[in-house]
């Protein structure tokens, strides 16, 4: 497995780890760093600053407050996040060797097509949505998470259209036969403070990222870890396991 400690990380504000896994074992650890700010609304209502925002003696937000935490105590991931760059939307697996992500054949093959064709049949270029985790990893497309008591909503802005998700936290289990699309379906659950996200049912029309043009199938299982450090930055661990996609463990 392919490990990297936090602290040896270039970027200080969102982590993104990705672990490529099978059903039957891990595949790879990887540690991936995309570095991601807490912002206001972009261009819009600028005179209306955020009401109860910790502040330095300047009067700007202290992105290095506390965590804000909800009425029940859990910590409150609400706010507007943007990526600092575009690398892991380009390349999910950017901080990796070619031979470290672990595809099966026909996958591997289909991301060559696709790179040679300079993704022009990409679903954006379709105006069809980003799908799950490529949504999360655009440096100018922000998403603003909305915590409540019973599920959490996050509005994503792309170059195609507004998309949104709903995750339940109300104890539901995930269907068993569910219709295949593009943002699947999500439940949530608290571990400490970490918000753990398993979303299932996408079609197999979405990319994993951008440049490499890494396929899914619908036996896609994302698993999204979502940690606030502080008031402006916060930790997003991404766990991609598709086995009719990427191959079993291989020790590395």
């Amino acid at each position: 497995m392919l490990r990297s400690s936090l602290s040896s990380a270039p970027f200080h504000y969102l982590g993104t780890r990705i672990y490529w896994v099978s059903k039957m074992d891990a595949i790879g650890r990887i540690f991936v760093l995309v570095s991601v700010l807490v912002v206001g609304a972009l261009a819009q209502w600028l005179n209306y600053p955020t009401a109860g925002l910790p502040r330095t003696r300047d009067g700007k937000p202290d992105l290095a407050a506390p965590t804000p935490k909800t009425a029940d105590g859990k910590p409150d991931l609400s706010g507007i996040w943007l990526p600092a760059d575009n690398t892991h939307f380009m390349d999910l697996a950017a901080d990796l060797k070619p031979d470290d992500v672990p595809y099966q054949p026909w996958a591997k093959a289909l991301a060559i097509q696709r790179q040679a064709a300079v993704h022009k049949d990409d679903p954006l270029a379709q105006c069809m949505p980003p799908g799950v985790p490529r949504v999360e990893t655009h440096g100018s497309h922000p998403f603003k998470i909305l915590q409540m008591p019973r599920e959490l909503v996050i509005l994503y802005e792309t170059s195609t259209n507004d998309v949104f998700r709903e995750i339940f936290t109300d104890g539901r289990a995930l269907p068993k036969f569910p219709q295949p699309s593009w943002k699947g379906y999500s439940v949530g659950r608290w571990e400490g403070d970490t918000m753990v996200v398993d979303t299932i049912g996408f079609n197999d029309r979405g990319w994993i990222d951008t440049e490499k043009g890494r396929p899914q199938t619908e036996e896609l299982h994302v698993t999204e870890r979502f940690r606030r450090r502080d008031l402006g930055a916060m930790e997003l661990g991404i766990t991609i396991d598709d086995p009719k996609a990427y191959t079993p463990a291989v020790d590395c």
